[in-house]
């Protein structure tokens, strides 16, 4: 039985699956994802980045799953938001969050999420296939006591480009021109294309539990 792993903590990547059909086995990958970006050549292109990120996370969880490895895909991704040429990852703090809203606010940028697919047999990488997709998602204009309460949750902190479709943030995006389980995280689409790449379809997946 093929297993899938994600390589992420992320619920809202897992709950995508989840709603897909698929219940993922999720490991958490230890990547110093800005370790990883300053590595990086200067002027690396910003799909390139994500990309990156998302091999390493995968890269990172493959090395630790040896109970899984005989038979399994590993899953690694990783979501930029892209403002005026400029990667913005998570915010980490009210401060970076306020100031990312006070640009996006009323205007557009794209949400670029790497996806990185390893097969795994008897602990051995095999086959892999990476991309990234891209989202444009346009932005609404909270009023300053929205912005506020929205921030104080918590929420935009821990998420690329500070707002999340599928929570809170989505309250504040007008409409997005692309596919929005890739805001979310994960692109299926694209997902279902790289599993197909390295020879793994989509109904292989489905249903299988981890134990």
């Amino acid at each position: 039985m093929t297993r899938l792993v994600l390589a992420s903590a992320s619920p809202a990547r897992r709950a995508v699956l989840r709603s897909a059909g698929i219940e993922p086995v999720v490991r958490i990958s230890d990547v110093d994802e800005d370790a990883v970006a300053a590595a990086l050549p200067p002027g690396t292109a910003p799909e390139v980045v994500v990309v990156e990120l998302a091999r390493a996370k995968a890269r990172s969880v493959a090395a630790t799953i040896p109970d899984f490895a005989a038979d399994c895909v590993v899953v690694g991704c990783d979501s930029m938001l892209l403002v005026d040429g400029e990667l913005q990852g998570k915010p980490h703090t009210s401060e970076v969050a306020r100031a990312r809203w006070s640009e996006m606010a009323g205007r557009s940028a794209d949400l670029i999420t790497g996806h990185c697919v390893l097969r795994m047999r008897d602990g051995e990488i095999v086959a892999h296939s990476v991309d990234c997709s891209s989202t444009t998602v346009h932005f609404a204009k909270p009023e300053p006591e929205e912005l506020d309460a929205y921030i104080a949750t918590g929420e935009p902190l821990q998420v690329a480009g500070a707002f999340t479709l599928d929570g809170m943030g989505g309250w504040f995006v007008d409409r997005i021109d692309g596919d929005p389980s890739s805001v979310i995280g994960i692109g299926l689409p694209l997902l279902r294309r790289l599993l197909g790449d390295i020879g793994v379809g989509i109904a292989q997946l489905w249903r299988h539990s981890p134990s």
